[in-house]
Parts: C-alpha cells; structure tokens; sequence
C-alpha cells in the first residue's frame, strides 16, 4: 500500500476520527476504558502523525509523548481494518523513531495490555522489550510495557 505519514495537528478531524476508531476498538476489547493516567490530549503530545493511502484516505495514527530523561512513551497507535497487514503500523511506527531521533531522544516506551496480543507480538516484531512499568502504569495491573533504544 503506498502510504504518506505526516505530522498532523491533534485536532484535525481525521486524527479525531481516527482515535475514536482507537477508542471504540479498545473498549470493545476491554469493555470499558481502562486506560490508566492521564490521557493524553494536544497539551502533552510533541508530535501527531497520521498516515494516508493513495487516495488520501486516513488509515492510521501514532503519536509521542515527551517523558523527559531523552525519552518518549508512544501513544495512539492505529490502523484501520482495511489498512491491516499492509505494512501502515510498521511506517508509522519508523516514522515515530525517526521523530524521535530528530528530537535527541535516546529510547521510545509503550503500555499496551492482555486484550491486545496482536499489538504485543507488533511491538516484539519491531525490537521492542518487557520493561518494568513505568509512570502511570506502576500499578496498572492490566498493564504490559515495553521500551525499545534508538542508539
């Protein structure tokens, strides 16, 4: 699939669209919202993406969340259904290491959790570790977390 990532701004309405597909999804899977923390919202994320098909279309979203210390938490990773399997998650998620370098940091983290275990084997795929938990997630225990370095 020929897909263009850009940075897009948080409230965009195809970003919107895309993290309430997100929301409807993982509530579905969880049953409710059962996102630990502070979500996050234009205030905190240094950097919005979404990517687009051929036709313009919005088929998926990533962002970064700046944590301090060089490093970032991944937030609001999606693709669409019809944009799965089709090497989106994997450009958005290089697109996001990429920004991330751009901005000096050293080492990208993610919470994710059981309901999602394609997501897990994603991240693992993409050389992306179990760490302990971090911030809001120490005591989230429905929490899985992984970090992976960008040196």
């Amino acid at each position: 699939m020929t897909t263009t990532i850009l940075r897009t701004d948080w409230a965009d309405p195809d970003a919107e669209a895309l993290r309430s597909a997100q929301r409807a999804e993982l509530d579905t899977r969880y049953g409710a919202d059962t996102e630990p923390g502070t979500k996050p919202s234009a205030d905190d994320i240094a950097i919005f993406l979404v990517a687009r098909d051929a036709s313009g279309a919005a088929v998926g979203c990533g962002a970064l969340r700046l944590l301090g210390g060089g490093e970032a938490e991944i937030k609001r990773m999606f693709v669409t259904q019809s944009a799965r399997g089709t090497g989106v998650s994997t450009a958005i998620l290089r697109t996001l290491e990429d920004e991330a370098r751009g901005l000096g940091l050293h080492t990208l983290k993610l919470e994710t959790g059981p309901a999602q275990p394609d997501a897990v084997r994603f991240y693992e795929r993409e050389g992306y570790r179990p760490i302990a938990k971090f911030g809001y997630y120490v005591d989230s225990a429905g929490s899985l977390c992984f970090a992976r370095s960008l040196l």
